[in-house]
């Protein structure tokens, strides 16, 4: 320590007060001897030896003080440094770089001695650019199965060792102080009540009444009670609660602990339920909702009952998990089997007629960018109101290639009203209280013509065959969505033969439904039943020319040749996929030619699925088709679109089409990988 010491602030105050009452007392006595000199020479030498008394007392008591305040000083910073060793937590310092300068003997322990290394060795949760990074405060670490919360306290060193001979520290450094807190019995109880909360499910037979139907009636009673077991079995060993409802539809309760073993197995209880076998010709399927997320029971039913409504919206044959806002898919890989009962279709169809007849007009519009289909359905329900005296319009934003005779060929008739074809502008000052709106070919919000028009009413009727997602239109008065179907045009087709007895079609409306099932059946090719023959033949019966039909759809020269280019630079990968760009410039309709590059590219040996990308206005559309084994809608879903198991697709705002294309291939070989597709 150079220089001397001294005191100062309260302390020296303090020691020279009584200099203070020296100066005063001799001061006084000074005043007394003017008027009293023996008075004053007494009151005088009082003063002076009071004076000396101070001055001895003040040397005397500045050192003994300042010794005082230095062993306080030393044994407080013992105190500190006991205090810090016999802390129950592990703490350390150490600087920037995560080198340790100092431990208690706790952390010591904790660590087995082994001081040679740095916290970001024992820890990879905390690195260097956390260390570095002031507004990292807090980090959570495992380390040999135990959870700690690390705090970290920086103290700069600016100012501090400044005569410090032995160890030199910048000053632009910082320290930093770290004390771990062991959470493992918090997070074990979390645990334990994560796992504890309960899990509410239902599980419907998508076909219990066709399976029955395919086999004997005495087998029928024997293969109900076997799947009755498998499915009691199921819950039992989840230490469940199974309730059965109906003959075919169940409701479960159980642990959410037991939640991830289904998930990890992708809920296999669907794929083992298509073993019970006694002679029955159909397989049984099944559909599984879960609702998870919430502590109370009447939201999680709600829960439950959303993700059946989504698994049987999207065919069945799968599980849908719902977790709040969170939607997870399971299974969806068997091809979906046509219903040959038409009770459902008749009981819409008069739903959809009462519901009509109580509005003073209707709004239809599909799909954006429409096709033949949506385009073809629409014209179906404008019919539909045209036969209750209803007015009604279409909405058609862009008018494509693939729709351009079928428009062209009803506004040159005359037999139409001109505003018969309308925009979303216009629409949206159509619409009132009185007005209904018809979506069709379409159940997601966001890819209708006007997706404001949804947000202002909620007098809507949905009609599509596509699978639903998580994305669908709420508040909906009727929603009739069929994934079995071929497309929106065969249901249209089913609703009208209910709709009113004696309905009668213009040929250039058959025409126009007719030529909707050829483009999404690809020529009657494709997820055809026996229902969408039936509703073709009653097109046909209408005035459906096929001759005319196939003049619609005559291509160009130059969207000719754009298709077998983009089929002949195609790659093959996993030796089962196929993927092409097609080449946009001077076509009509992109996204049509896309689907139909597709289609060609499965016509070849071994492909089992086929991915065409197409960039156009500022998006890239990839069209995905697939024969039988591949569920190309899962792997749509995945990159944020959907459609059919063997007909799906997306569209990818921004991006290149080099960065979409790799980004698809990468899709496909994990889902291959995790046994998904």
């Amino acid at each position: 320590m150079q220089g001397r010491l001294k005191l100062k602030g309260q302390i020296l105050t303090y020691l020279i007060y009584p200099f203070v009452m020296a100066v005063v007392l001799l001061f006084v006595g000074v005043w007394i001897t003017v008027a009293d000199p023996h008075g004053g020479s007494i009151v005088l030498s009082i003063a002076i030896g009071y004076i000396i008394l101070t001055v001895v007392m003040y040397l005397y008591n500045q050192k003994l003080v300042i010794q005082e305040m230095i062993q306080f000083a030393m044994d407080y910073a013992q105190v500190q440094k006991k205090l810090l060793d016999d802390m129950v937590l592990p703490y350390i310092l150490m600087d920037q770089d995560g080198n340790i300068l100092w431990k208690d003997h706790v952390f010591s322990e904790l660590m087995k001695r082994e001081s040679d290394k740095t916290i970001c060795e024992f820890f990879p949760e905390i690195t260097k650019e956390k260390l570095q990074d002031e507004q990292v405060t807090e980090i959570h670490v495992n380390y040999n199965n135990e959870y700690y919360r690390v705090v970290l306290n920086r103290m700069t060193t600016e100012g501090m060792f400044e005569n410090m001979k032995v160890i030199e520290i910048e000053q632009k450094d910082c320290m930093i102080a770290l004390y771990m807190i062991n959470e493992t019995r918090q997070k074990i109880l979390e645990r334990e009540q994560k796992e504890q909360k309960l899990v509410v499910g239902h599980i419907y037979v998508d076909n219990y009444e066709e399976v029955l139907q395919s086999v004997e009636d005495v087998r029928g009673s024997i293969l109900s009670a076997l799947i009755d077991r498998k499915i009691n079995k199921f819950v039992n060993n989840m230490n469940g609660i199974v309730k059965k409802l109906e003959k075919d539809k169940y409701f479960i309760v159980f642990q959410n602990k037991y939640l991830d073993a289904l998930r990890s197995d992708k809920f296999s209880i669907v794929d083992e339920i298509k073993q019970v076998n006694l002679g029955n010709e159909m397989q049984v399927t099944i559909s599984v909702g879960i609702g998870i997320g919430s502590t109370d029971f009447e939201e999680l039913s709600n829960y439950s009952r959303a993700a059946m409504d989504l698994a049987l919206g999207r065919g069945g044959d799968q599980a849908v998990v719902k977790d709040g806002e969170n939607i997870y898919y399971y299974g969806g890989k068997t091809r979906l089997v046509e219903k040959n009962t038409r009770v459902k279709a008749r009981v819409k169809a008069h739903a959809i007629r009462e519901i009509m007849e109580t509005k003073e007009q209707v709004l239809i519009m599909g799909h954006q960018m429409g096709d033949s289909d949506s385009l073809g359905s629409a014209f179906g329900i404008y019919k539909a109101a045209s036969v209750l005296g209803k007015k009604a319009h279409i909405i058609v934003n862009e008018i494509t290639a693939s729709i351009r005779p079928m428009i062209q060929r009803f506004e040159e008739s005359g037999e139409y009203a001109k505003d018969m074809f309308i925009q979303s502008d216009a629409a949206l000052n159509y619409l009132n209280a009185d007005t209904l709106v018809v979506v069709v070919d379409v159940n997601k919000p966001s890819r209708t013509e006007c997706p404001e028009l949804l947000k202002k009413t909620d007098q809507v009727i949905v009609l599509d065959h596509h699978r639903q997602t998580s994305e669908v239109i709420e508040n909906t008065l009727l929603a009739y969505i069929e994934p079995y179907a071929s497309s929106a045009c065969e249901m249209v087709a089913e609703i009208l033969q209910y709709f009113q007895d004696g309905i009668k079609l213009k040929p250039m409306e058959a025409d126009a439904m007719y030529a909707g099932i050829v483009i999404d059946t690809n020529n009657f090719v494709q997820k055809t039943g026996v229902r969408t023959f039936e509703a073709a033949a009653f097109l046909r019966r209408h005035g459906a020319d096929v001759v005319r039909v196939k003049m619609m759809f005559r291509e160009s020269f130059q969207e000719y040749k754009r298709r077998v280019e983009a089929v002949s630079r195609a790659d093959i990968f996993m030796n089962c996929f196929a993927i092409t760009v097609c080449d946009a410039d001077g076509v009509d309709s992109p996204t049509v030619l896309g689907a139909q590059v597709a289609n060609e590219l499965l016509e070849i040996n071994g492909i089992e699925a086929s991915f065409v990308l197409t960039a156009y206005k500022g998006k890239i559309y990839v069209s995905a088709r697939s024969i039988d084994k591949v569920n190309v809608q899962l792997v749509m879903e995945r990159m944020g679109g959907g459609g059919h198991m063997n007909m799906a697709g997306v569209q990818i705002e921004g991006g290149n089409l080099d960065e979409v294309k790799m980004n698809l291939i990468e899709t496909v070989r994990m889902m291959r990988k995790e046994n998904i597709i």
